[in-house]
Order: C-alpha cells, then sequence, then structure tokens
C-alpha cells in the first residue's frame, strides 16, 4: 500500500516538475521551443484537473501567454489561445478565473481584429473569448 502511495507520490512531482518546464520554456527565445511547450500544455491541461498547481502559477502562464499571443505567429498565437482557453476552464467561474480572462481579453480582441494574423490563431482566439467569457467573466456584458 504505502509503496504504490509512494511511487505515486513521486510520478505525480515529476509530472509537476515538468509542467514548471514547460512554463518556463514559453519564454525561451526559439519559436519552436515556444510552440512545443505550448503542445505539452495543451496536452497536460486537457487531460488532468490541475488547479492547485495553477492556481499558484495562473499570473506567470497568463504573462506568458500574452508574451506568446503578442509575440508569436500563426500556430504560436492559435496555441496560446487553446492553452488559455484550458487554463480558463482549468480554474473555473471564480476569481481567479475571472483575473486571468480580465487580464488577457483586450488582447484577445486585439489579435481577432488583426486582419493579418493567421486565421487559425484569430480562430483560437475567438475561441478563447467566448469560452473564458462564459465561463470566468463577471462582468454580464
Amino acid at each position: 500500500g504505502s509503496e504504490a502511495a509512494g511511487e505515486q507520490g513521486q510520478e505525480e512531482e515529476e509530472a509537476e516538475d515538468r509542467l514548471k518546464e514547460h512554463v518556463d520554456s514559453l519564454l525561451d527565445k526559439s519559436a519552436k521551443t515556444r510552440q512545443a511547450a505550448l503542445q505539452s500544455l495543451r496536452l497536460a491541461f486537457s487531460s488532468k484537473t490541475l488547479s492547485e498547481f495553477l492556481l499558484e502559477r495562473r499570473l506567470t502562464l497568463a504573462d506568458s501567454l500574452e508574451k506568446c499571443l503578442k509575440k508569436g505567429k500563426g500556430e504560436e498565437q492559435a496555441l496560446a489561445g487553446t492553452v488559455l482557453t484550458l487554463l480558463c476552464l482549468q480554474m473555473g467561474s471564480g476569481p481567479e478565473g475571472e483575473e486571468v480572462f480580465r487580464s488577457l481579453k483586450p488582447l484577445l480582441v486585439s489579435v481577432l481584429t488583426d486582419s493579418t494574423a493567421s486565421p487559425s490563431a484569430r480562430q483560437s482566439c475567438a475561441t478563447a473569448l467566448g469560452m473564458c467569457c462564459y465561463i470566468a467573466a463577471a462582468d454580464l456584458e
């Protein structure tokens, strides 16, 4: 019994360490590295509830996603929008989710209305805007 619990705890710790590395990689200079990190985060956020892990890191993650949306192009922006949607889903309708959404809403609108942004980036930002608004917006308008 206790050996299995110890192994599970170690696996969770290793998974958390990998997630921390992916979050750190979002600030890498290489677009490929950032995209790989976004894909890994997308997979992690869509396969497991990580609200405790994310609660402590939501502002860092929101800041990193903001940079990916601002400086990235096409695929990177599209992935960042998807990860933001999943982050909002993980955070839920509480004040934390609202805070993340409120901080990134203007940027989502900006990418969405930018006619030079790729269609996939605009679509991803539109989805993020709609989902996050539905989940986390306190202001009904």
